[in-house]
């Protein structure tokens, strides 16, 4: 019993040294599917901005975000592949967005048969010297281009860029690399109603009433130029002067010209005031007709089971059969008002989760049976287990994994494998729903968990609302989980969400 006892100490002084760590610290399963996190310290979620609870179960590469194109990432996966240690420096994203710079050690852990168990890896925040290491280059830039080239491409550049804005039907800005605006086009002017002599020359974060002046936007402006990561969909509401409160779209992009980026910025602002009310009238509408729908609906189904109940020993099966398909799709519409319905909960606040402790394996082995019926063309196969206890509301819990099964058959249609696996990650269970399907595009990956979205080529192609996504995330979030989306266009799509296990008394165990 000392010895235990010793141990157990030994083991809270070493968390203890961690969490006190100035580096960020974690830790992965190599053992598990994609080797996602098991354990990180307190320097790590300050040096990430997210909490443990989202790190946990998430693979490393999820803080690179977009920037896929690092060469480090190759090397990363190479050292892990060969179980080898590695040093890398690169660049990484907060849950903010803002870049910082990494400087990565990682090492593997092995066990006594020289099997890589897992890796730990630290992180240093090496933001300030990579600036300043930019700032230098940039500065030999500016003085080696004032001497040979700075006449010239300030000519070629002023002409091609007044030619471009002027000829877009878009609000459009070209700002300096000091955020001064340069040239602005004839629709920003008339659309903000606002002349030549107030916008040009101007600071970008000075016009009209310092509109743009937003602290988190002028961070994510500020960074364009020195890492070349633009501003997508950036919303401002405001009262503009003028025209009053506005809902603008706001896009921003380092200019390319001949495959060289130069220090310019151009801003695309779009007024979407109106699509933001119609999205609240559709909000509004959908809300009122959900519930109305829904006491005729409950009564016709009723209607129906008696007419069934009546008919057992009816001799018309053709009578039967109509009563079933009847059925049936009062059924699926019922189904689509309970979205709807949850889609107005969660809006306004008011979802109900009615929680208690359950065995997640035996109902996602349920919830595959249940669906499996009626999917008699494709395979639903099931690997891992972790014989957790969650506590959460087990029916909407249900909810989320149908529409993800759902999902995965509707948009691989040519694929008839679909893979459900169970993992055990920390103090988290992880499911995974693979497919094999079309895949996701980035710029649609950002938006999948958005109410009503729907990716433009799967409008057509496939019926739906795009609510399920958005009810499933927000289902996810309410239990402290995270449902997230890993997909390559043309490669299928795996979503993963996790839920807190329930703590054992067996605290060796933990």
């Amino acid at each position: 019993m000392k010895k235990s006892a010793s141990g157990i100490n030994d083991l809270n002084l070493y968390l203890k040294a961690l969490n006190s760590a100035y580096s960020g610290i974690i830790i992965t399963d190599n053992l598990q599917h994609d080797n996602p996190i098991i354990y990180c310290n307190k320097a790590f979620e300050t040096i990430s901005g997210y909490s443990h609870d989202e790190i946990i179960g998430h693979n490393c590469r999820f803080l690179q975000a977009q920037d896929r194109s690092q060469k480090e990432r190759a090397m990363i996966k190479d050292c892990i592949a060969r179980g080898e240690e590695c040093k890398i420096e690169i660049r990484n994203y907060r849950k903010d967005g803002t870049l910082f710079w990494n400087e990565l050690f990682i090492s593997p852990v092995k066990n006594e048969a020289g099997e890589v168990t897992h890796f730990i890896g630290v992180q240093n925040d090496i933001t300030p010297r990579k600036r300043a290491e930019h700032d230098l280059l940039e500065e030999k830039a500016d003085v080696e281009l004032k001497i040979q080239q700075r006449t010239k491409e300030l000519q070629d550049k002023e002409s091609f860029l007044s030619s471009m804005v002027e000829t877009v039907r878009e609000s459009l800005l070209v700002l300096d690399k000091n955020y001064v605006v340069l040239s602005a086009n004839k629709h920003f002017l008339s659309s903000f109603h606002v002349s030549t002599e107030e916008t040009v020359g101007k600071p970008l974060f000075d016009l009209g009433n310092r509109q743009w002046n937003i602290p988190p936007l002028k961070e994510l402006l500020t960074q364009i130029l020195p890492t070349n990561n633009p501003v997508v969909d950036y919303e401002v509401e405001h009262i503009f002067p003028h025209i009053g409160r506005k809902v603008m779209l706001l896009n921003a992009y380092r200019i390319e010209l001949e495959g060289h980026y130069k220090d310019r910025i151009l801003i695309a602002i779009e007024d979407i005031t109106e699509k933001k009310e119609q999205d609240q009238r559709k909000d509004d509408f959908l809300s009122i007709a959900s519930h109305e729908l829904k006491t005729p609906l409950t009564t016709i189904k009723g209607l129906v089971q008696i007419l069934q109940r009546l008919s057992t020993d009816h001799s018309d099966t053709k009578f039967v059969s109509t009563l079933d398909k009847i059925s049936a799709y009062i059924d699926r519409l019922n189904i689509l008002i309970t979205k709807l319905l949850d889609t107005s909960k969660i809006q306004s606040g008011n979802i109900e989760l009615h929680m208690e402790p359950f065995n997640i394996d035996n109902t996602v082995r349920e919830a595959i049976e249940n669906i499996s019926y009626g999917l008699p063309g494709h395979e639903i196969k099931l690997s891992g287990s972790t014989d957790a206890m969650v506590n959460g509301d087990e029916l909407q819990i249900i909810q989320v994994i149908n529409n993800l099964l759902s999902n995965a058959v509707k948009y691989s249609p040519d694929a008839k494998t679909i893979e459900v696996g169970i993992y055990r990650v920390a103090n988290f269970v992880k499911i995974s729903v693979r497919d094999y399907g079309m895949g996701i595009d980035y710029s649609d990956k950002q938006k999948v968990f958005e109410r009503f979205f729907r990716a433009s080529h799967t409008q057509k192609k496939f019926p739906g609302l795009g609510i399920g996504l958005y009810v499933s995330h927000e289902i996810i979030a309410h239990h402290k989980g995270t449902l997230w989306v890993e997909s390559e266009p043309g490669e299928g799509s795996t979503f993963n969400f996790t839920l807190p296990i329930i703590p054992t008394t067996d605290s060796h165990g933990a």
